[in-house]
């Protein structure tokens, strides 16, 4: 038999060739396609438009005549952007 990269004669139960080292048959398994990963970008927009929105709550909370309930919007708002960078760090370290 022949290398199908070389051309050089190799033995008929050979695996690979023993000049270039390339493979007699074609491989069995492919190998695993990688996801394509998210644009970080993304998640930046979405942390400032989680923060823009907690400030607007804050601001709103000063002017309410009750604020409790927007003050509470306001800061799971601020902790859901925070959470929200933290896991995007982590992840791609």
């Amino acid at each position: 038999m022949q290398c199908r990269s070389c051309g050089i004669e190799i033995a008929d139960k050979a695996i690979v060739c023993y000049r270039c080292g390339a493979a007699t048959t074609d491989p069995v398994r492919q190998p695993a396609a990688l996801k394509r990963r998210r644009s970080p970008l993304a998640a930046f927009v979405a942390v400032a438009v989680l923060l823009l929105l907690a400030l607007y709550m804050g601001m709103a909370a000063r002017t309410a005549s009750d604020p409790e309930p927007l003050q509470t919007v306001a800061g799971v708002l601020a902790g859901a952007a925070v959470m929200l960078l933290i896991l995007r760090v982590v992840r791609r370290g």
